[in-house]
Parts: structure tokens; sequence; C-alpha cells
């Protein structure tokens, strides 16, 4: 008997791949929908982390206007959405010790934070988690969608997750137990950033025939517990500059949450040229800037993760729909460069989706696992389309002219021409396609870990809990078992070694022979080497269910 048909599987109207902030809006829109109705909707959100909010890392200064429509009522509902922003505060870091506070005036105001909150988007996540149950929505957390089941009409029906108990040799243990096959009339795709099944699906479908491919950031985060004296609720600092140069997109940002917490990161685009870069490395540098190493005398951190963030706008987004499913959220690439922001574009593209959804349902006319071409079209009369427009030129400026005069085009682009110039900039050129030859790159000489400011990447993934089934197949793919040493190493010294913020790849030698080493138990799930790897060589899949981070307050 084969695996296929010693799965067990379960029926329902929608099947959302994801538990973050786009899959569990597209449920609770969905519920909302049927009970103002009164009619019956069955609804299941199945997500890889071991809990809602395990896989979820963001800065996050979270503009409320998609939650305003999922949830008016939030602020009696008790979302944790408890501090302000009081205040913005942009610094350019000219060097490794200088840097001036950029005026005001000067600012793009799509990075005016007035209204909005520091929040942690994990903690967002579980409280739409809770409301969505209460709306009688199935969330199914610990369970790795794996593998899309399509009819025979080449349409999609659902999603299966991983079999559990797979040794690392490929055979059954004892523990073994088979996937689950969940099938719906329509299935939404809302994994998040580079998701597994759903680059499978634009790949299929050819979504992206009519796009710009997509373009990528590696966002790295630590949450400090730091001095009271230090701390200024409510304050959102950014930073541009130093320590990337003016050809190296990114940028690092402070956020004072709540009980004298604060949320540093950087942000470094995966079009970096040089393969010497090490974005972890980065990270740990830019703190040391007095800017930034002033809020963290006698502090602690508390918390590390990473993770990848689309940035390539409305130019990068591909078509959103395909016979039996759509793309939603960070799947679909939403995210708001010019503002830094995504969770409220993802909010509203879950909220699109189920309106679609819920009226092709309402239909009666059993045409189900077909395309939903009314989902495009609402989108593109939408709110969310006309913000990604005006902020269309936004990440191929900086890409063709660098930060400084990318930066000074934006400012003109928002705060003069409010995003109604009479072109379109387009960015045609993979991020993978653009590292140079090593031999051509001036190496990087990293300082050493101080163990007080600066920390090495093993006891930041600790940091992380992250934690894998070590007898399991690695997740992590070679198309080409060769390639890593014949290829790589001496045409760009291997980058994986450091573009990987977790330490999962090495360099090591066998006999005074190199050998490329995958720790694929170190993974924090971030996908840059997915995203990044020159040859695209290395394949990101699912491991099983519950594996991974186990993100806190992230």
């Amino acid at each position: 008997m084969t695996e296929y048909h010693e799965r067990e599987s379960m029926d329902f109207d929608v099947v959302v791949v994801g538990g973050g902030p786009s899959g569990l809006a597209t449920a609770c829109k969905l519920m909302q929908l049927a009970k103002e109705k009164n009619s019956e909707l069955s609804v299941v959100v199945v997500e890889k982390g071991s809990e809602i909010g395990a896989h979820i890392l963001s800065g996050n200064v979270f503009e409320t206007s998609g939650l305003d429509e999922l949830f008016p009522d939030w602020k009696t509902q008790d979302a944790p959405l408890k501090t302000p922003v009081s205040k913005d505060i942009i610094h350019y870091l000219s060097s490794e010790k200088k840097g001036f506070k950029v005026p005001n005036i000067l600012i793009p105001k799509t990075m005016h934070n007035k209204g909005n909150y520091i929040i942690s988007l994990g903690k967002l996540c579980q409280w739409l988690a809770s409301k969505a149950e209460a709306l009688d929505v199935n969330i199914f957390p610990g369970f790795a969608a794996s593998e899309i089941i399509y009819d025979e009409n080449g349409a999609v029906m659902g999603i299966a997750t991983s079999d559990m108990g797979i040794g690392a040799d490929g055979g059954r243990k004892e523990s073994f137990q088979a996937g689950y096959e969940l099938r719906g009339k329509y299935t939404v795709f809302a994994e998040g950033c580079r998701g597994n099944l759903g680059e499978q699906i634009i790949e299929k479908f050819d979504l992206r025939k009519n796009s710009d491919p997509q373009h990528y950031g590696i966002g790295l985060k630590e949450i400090w517990e730091i001095e009271p004296k230090l701390h200024e609720e409510g304050l959102v600092v950014h930073t541009t500059g130093w320590p990337l140069d003016n050809h190296t997109e990114g940028g690092g940002f402070a956020y004072h949450a709540e009980n004298n917490q604060l949320f540093l990161g950087l942000i470094v685009a995966l079009n970096y040229k040089n393969p010497h870069l090490s974005p972890f490395n980065e990270f740990q540098r830019w703190k040391h800037h007095p800017k930034i190493s002033k809020y963290l005398k006698n502090g602690k951190r508390i918390s590390y993760g990473a993770r990848a963030v689309n940035k390539g706008g409305l130019q990068s987004i591909p078509k959103l729909s395909f016979p039996g499913g759509l793309l939603v959220g960070c799947d679909a690439g939403f995210l708001n460069g010019a503002k830094i922001k995504g969770t409220h574009t993802a909010i509203k593209s879950g909220i699109l989706a189920a309106e679609s959804i819920f009226e092709e349902l309402s239909l009666q006319n059993n045409n189900e696992n077909n395309e939903l071409l009314s989902y495009q079209k609402n989108y593109e009369s939408s709110w969310l389309y006309k913000e990604l427009y005006k902020t269309r030129n936004f990440g191929p400026a900086l890409n063709k002219y660098g930060t400084i005069l990318g930066g000074a085009f934006a400012f003109v682009d928002q705060n003069i021409m409010q995003g109604r110039f009479p072109f379109t900039w387009h960015n045609k050129n993979p991020d993978h396609e653009a590292i140079s030859y090593s031999k051509d790159s001036e190496e990087i000489k990293y300082p050493k870990p101080d163990g007080i400011i600066s920390f090495d990447r093993l006891s930041s993934v600790f940091l992380s809990s992250t934690n894998h089934e070590e007898d399991q197949p690695s997740h992590l793919k070679l198309r080409d078992q060769a390639v890593p040493i014949k290829y790589n190493l001496p045409n760009y010294d291997e980058p994986a070694q450091r573009y990987c913020p977790a330490g999962v790849y090495e360099i090591v030698s066998d006999n005074d022979s190199p050998r490329f080493q995958i720790n694929a138990q170190n993974c924090v799930h971030c996908k840059t080497c997915d995203i990044k790897d020159p040859t695209q060589n290395i394949v990101w899949t699912v491991p099983e269910g519950g594996g991974g981070p186990n993100y806190s307050g992230m």
C-alpha cells in the first residue's frame, strides 16, 4: 500500500496554509461572513510551527488599517497593541563612530509612524488565532504542509502534511505516522515570505509571467531588556548608512517596546554583491555604534531570530489566483518597502481573499476548484493596490542609484510628487545573480564578538529555541552535491557559510580536502539559502511539523 493510500483525509470548504496574519485574517473573515449570512462553512488553518506564533518574526511597527477592517472593536477586545509610537528618529551613520539625526522635513512621509504601534507580531497572531477559534475555525499547529494535492484536471484541491517519524536514512521509525490530506474547495497559501508550496504554485501556473522577480532582504532581530533610565517607551529609531556601503541596501531599527524591552534589528537586501559579506556579523557590529550601544549598557539579550522579507513591491507581485486557490500575504509579496511594513497589507489581502471565496461559495454553482479571478480584480480596486502603486518606485530607485541618491528620490517621490511620477521602474535581475566573484571583492574582516553587545551565531541560535528531531532527513536539499565545493567555493568562497544567520552551512576539512557540511538542526527557517545561493542549488523544504525556532514574543 502506498503512502498516498495510507493517508487519512479531511474535507473542508477552505484550507488555509499558514498561521500568520494573512492566513488568520482569511479564516476570520470567512467565518465572519458565514455568520452574517447564517450559512455553514468549514475552514482549517494548518501551521508548521509548534504553536501559533512560533515561527513569526517581525520588527514590528504596526499600522492598524487592516485590523481596523477585520475587527473594528479591537481596542475593546484586549488586542496586544499596547505601545503607541511616541516619537520617530532616523540616524544616518557615516562611520562606525559618527552619525547624525536626519531632519524630519527630509524624511519620506512613508517613514512617519504617528498612529502606529510597537508590537510583537507573534502575540498579535496568537490573539488572531483566539478570535478565529471563537469563530469556529479549525487550527492545526505542528503540522507542516509539504505537498500540494491536485485533481484530475490539474486544479489544486488541498495539501498533504508531512509524514512524521521518518529516520535520517529514509526508513520508518517506530513512531512513524503518515501525514494527513486536508482537502478543500479552495486552498489559500499564506506561508509567509518565500513559501515552499507557494513557490511551487507560482512556477507550475507561471504566475510571474507578467511580473518582475521577487526581491528579498534578510531581517535579523534581537530583543533586549534594558535599564529603565535608558528606555523611552514608544520611541522608534531607524538607521541608514554604516555598516553597509552605499550600494548595499538595508538599515537598522531600535524600537522601544513595553516592559523596558528594546527590539533591535538590521535588514540587509539580498541583492548585495560582495560574497564575503555576512549579514549576521554586520548586525553584530552595528550594535556597537554609539547611537545604538548607548541603550544597551547593562542590558540583557533575551531573544534572537532571523527571517527573509519580501521587498520587490508592486512590480514583483505575481498573478494572485490559479485553479483551486489564491496567494495572500508575503506568499504573494505585499510588503510595502517604503513603509517597512507588511502586516497591515497581509491582513487586507486575507480579507480580500475571503470575500472572493465566500462570494463564489455562496453562488452554490458547484464550481469548486475553479479560478477566482474576482480576487485579482478586488485587489486592484482596493486601497492595498493604491498604496503599493504609490510606492512602486522605492525599491527600484535604491537598486538603481544606491541608498543616498535613492533615498533622495524617495523623498521627492513621496513628499512632493505623492507617488505620481509618470513612470514605473523595474528590477529584472534576481537577487542571487547580483553576487560578484570573490577574487573581485574586498574581503571583510569582522571583529570578534565581545559577549556583551555582540555575540556568535551558535549562542544566538540557542536563544531562538530552535529544535529539530535529529534523526530525520535533512530538509535542506542540494540539487547537485558537487556544486558547493567544485563551483561555489572557488568562485565565491562558498557564501552560504556567511549568508546563513544560524551556522547551518560550513566548509570543513576531511583529510585536507574541503567538504560542505549542512547542520540542518540549526536552521531558523529564514529561507536565505533558498534565495541567495548563486546557482540556486539549495532547496529549502519543510521539516517535520513542530520543528524549527520557537520564538517567544518576537
